[in-house]
């Protein structure tokens, strides 16, 4: 064992016994010899706090706060033991002999890991140590493969969001769209495949809480080679429910594709999920006539204020000088008045008239939850169930949900 306080030496102390007087724990001496060798160090309750704020603290994995009946009245200095160890990361094993139960709770509910009675058991103190640094270690994280069938041809919908201007709202709708989407049937809902295709600022990784991976731009750079093995590698899937291609991990020149890329990546979601729900940069380059021809439905979300009008007053025009199937759009006004703010609804009236569009769908303001849930990288009906932005969007995927069944079936 180390001297009493822990001094730098070749071996580094990783671990410190914290109690009264140490020599009352004989078991415990040779149990984290046993463990550790020379890597550890023994500390008064006083000592201990001292301790945690000398550089030689950085290196340590748990303490083992070692107590009896004698020790009831340091309860509130263990106490405050086990919370500094917590905010250093530092796990707490306690060691109890004869305590009464209300303080081992307390103690317990301040943060303490691991529990093991005195005299310790055969083999107890080395799993408690085991567990503790299990819980220390790196979590792996393990991408999903997703499995799609070669040949497959399930001729799904395409959806589209497109914000014509920043901050509208159109990650949020097609995240929670294809959430709701994924969702609206229990075990039997459909299929969905959400496509992030800003390649330079898309957020739907970071809405969902997905790692960037190289593979996807792999795939994006040569899809004359692409298949279902390929396509189903650069999907990553959320919650089991969704498959998500997220945006490259490096920001790429959106001329990097071309408008033949783009088909064949929607023409291969299309061919294995039932809705495609894609997410598009602001900007239009080459290939957005593409996107805007596969689409079944086109969301374009705007705001009532004037950097959105004229967005679309501009979008619109440029659609129609080349012949483009404007028809296909659907004006979406995020943060919406309320039903009740007549003011609000005259304006967005006056609005679709002098731009000679009809803005079939009003989001209402979903307030800090929808940021909130976003930053947390979980949908709405996760982190805000009750949100009325999410119950609208709910609305919308049980309409589009209902109007392709309907078509199914008179198919």
């Amino acid at each position: 064992m180390s001297s009493v306080m822990p001094q730098p030496e070749t071996t580094p102390i990783v671990a410190c016994t914290v109690s009264r007087d140490v020599q009352n724990f004989g078991l415990l001496i040779e149990d984290m010899e046993s463990a550790l060798g020379e890597s550890w160090g023994d500390l008064g309750f006083a000592e201990a706090l001292a301790f945690f704020g000398q550089p030689e603290a950085e290196a340590m994995e748990f303490i083992a706060l070692a107590m009896d009946d004698t020790d009831e009245d340091n309860l509130v200095l263990m106490g405050e033991i086990i919370a500094q160890a917590k905010k250093r990361n530092i796990k707490v094993i306690l060691i109890a002999e004869d305590v009464p139960p209300a303080s081992l709770h307390s103690l317990l509910r301040k943060g303490a890991d691991e529990f093991v009675p005195y005299p310790l058991p055969e083999g107890e103190l080395q799993q408690a140590i085991d567990h503790v640094r299990a819980a220390n270690a790196p979590a792996v994280v393990a991408t999903p493969t997703t499995q799609l069938k070669p040949g497959a041809s399930k001729d799904g919908a395409v959806i589209v969001s497109h914000g014509l201007a920043g901050g509208t709202g159109a990650t949020t709708l097609a995240v929670n769209l294809a959430w709701e989407l994924a969702n609206i049937d229990g075990d039997a809902s459909p299929s969905v495949c959400l496509i992030d295709l800003d390649l330079q600022f898309g957020a739907v990784s970071t809405f969902l809480d997905l790692v960037r991976r190289e593979v996807v731009y792999d795939m994006l750079s040569d899809t004359e080679n692409l298949d279902a093995e390929i396509f189903a590698q650069s999907l990553l899937t959320f919650d089991d429910k969704l498959q998500v291609l997220t945006a490259p991990a490096d920001m790429l020149p959106l001329d990097l594709l071309g408008p033949d890329d783009i088909s064949r990546v929607i023409e291969m979601a299309r061919s294995h999920f039932d809705y495609v729900v894609i997410d598009m940069p602001s900007t239009l380059v080459q290939w957005s006539e593409t996107v805007l021809q596969a689409a079944h439905v086109y969301f374009a979300t705007i705001e009532l204020d004037m950097r959105s009008a004229q967005n679309t007053l501009r979008f619109k025009r440029a659609l129609q000088s080349e012949e483009l199937p404007v028809e296909k759009l659907r004006y979406v006004m995020n943060r919406a008045p309320k039903f009740t703010d007549l003011s609000g609804k005259s304006r967005i009236k006056r609005m679709a008239e002098s731009l000679d569009i009809a803005i079939e769908l009003q989001l209402p303001d979903g307030g800090k939850p929808i940021t909130q849930g976003s930053d947390h990288g979980l949908p709405l009906a996760t982190s805000a169930p009750k949100n009325p932005l999410r119950r609208e969007i709910a609305k919308l995927a049980a309409s589009i949900h209902e109007l392709k069944e309907e078509q199914a079936k008179a198919a």
